[in-house]
Order: C-alpha cells, then sequence, then structure tokens
C-alpha cells in the first residue's frame, strides 16, 4: 500500500472534518446497544471496535448528519425509526455502490467474507446493504455491462 493511500476509514474521517463533525473514538459503548452516536456535528464511536466495523458507524453516523433532526434515540417512535432507517441507506449508497461490487469481483472476490475484507466494511453492513437492495431493485439489477445477483450474491459480466 503507498504512503498516500487512505484507508475508506480515514477518508470518512476527513469527509467528517470537511463538514466540520467532530468525530471521537474515546468512549466504551459496549454496554449499551449502540457502536455509535451523533449529536449536534459530533459523533462518538465505540473504541472496541474493528477499523471495518468503524468504517459502517461512521458512514451510518454521517447519514444522520445529512439526514436526520431532533433526538430520534427513542425507536419505538415511527418517525425516529424512518429517520434511522434513512440514515441507515445513506451509508449504504455511500459504502456499497454497484460499482464497489463489480470492482470486488473483477478482484477476484469470490464470497461475501472476501467482498466485506476487500472493501473494509464488516459482513452485516454488506448483508444487509445487500437486504436493501434486493427488497428494492428484485434479485439482481443490470449495472453497465453487468448483472448483480443479490441472492445468491454474484456478478455476471454481459459480453
Amino acid at each position: 500500500m503507498e504512503m498516500n493511500c487512505l484507508t475508506e476509514y480515514e477518508k470518512l474521517l476527513d469527509d467528517a472534518d470537511k463538514q466540520h463533525v467532530i468525530v471521537t473514538e474515546k468512549f466504551d459503548l459496549s454496554d449499551t446497544r449502540l457502536k455509535g452516536l451523533y449529536c449536534d456535528a459530533f459523533i462518538a464511536i465505540d473504541k472496541n471496535l474493528t477499523e471495518a466495523d468503524k468504517t459502517c458507524v461512521l458512514a451510518e453516523e454521517l447519514g444522520h448528519h445529512a439526514t436526520t433532526y431532533g433526538n430520534i434515540i427513542d425507536q419505538s417512535s415511527v418517525m425516529n425509526r424512518k429517520q434511522e432507517r434513512r440514515a441507515r441507506v445513506w451509508a449504504y449508497y455511500l459504502m456499497l455502490q454497484f460499482e464497489d461490487i463489480i470492482r470486488a469481483y473483477e478482484h477476484g472476490c469470490q464470497s461475501r467474507y472476501d467482498i466485506a475484507e476487500y472493501l473494509n466494511i464488516s459482513e452485516e453492513f454488506l448483508q444487509d446493504a445487500i437486504n436493501y437492495y434486493k427488497d428494492k431493485y428484485g434479485a439482481y439489477v443490470a449495472y453497465d455491462n453487468y448483472f448483480i445477483y443479490f441472492e445468491p450474491l454474484g456478478v455476471l459480466k454481459i459480453y
């Protein structure tokens, strides 16, 4: 890896900085159901997470910065759950675009584990994003000269 190559997490930290969002990893959230928390341009990320998990959490919390208003911690509220989902979907589109799936395929990735590892995202995030895309687009999507199948996950190049 070249010296000037930034990880996906570092790129997101740069994006946060450009948006004047402060990110800290000094909190231990392991005793809570939270991996990260967004409030008024401040993001706290559990210091115990792997870099792949931190990347996905930071993407979602930036999604809250872009799409959420008010206190949505009470998830018994339908409006709060909708805002939570909106931030999550925002993160899916940021971190797992169709080009990323194709790039992983072209790189030789065969399994969900390989794809998640290659893209430096968690397998859980990958699966959640794939489930979302499957719900939205159906069993597959045609993109450029490819078919991306969501179940089972696979890519077919069209010649």
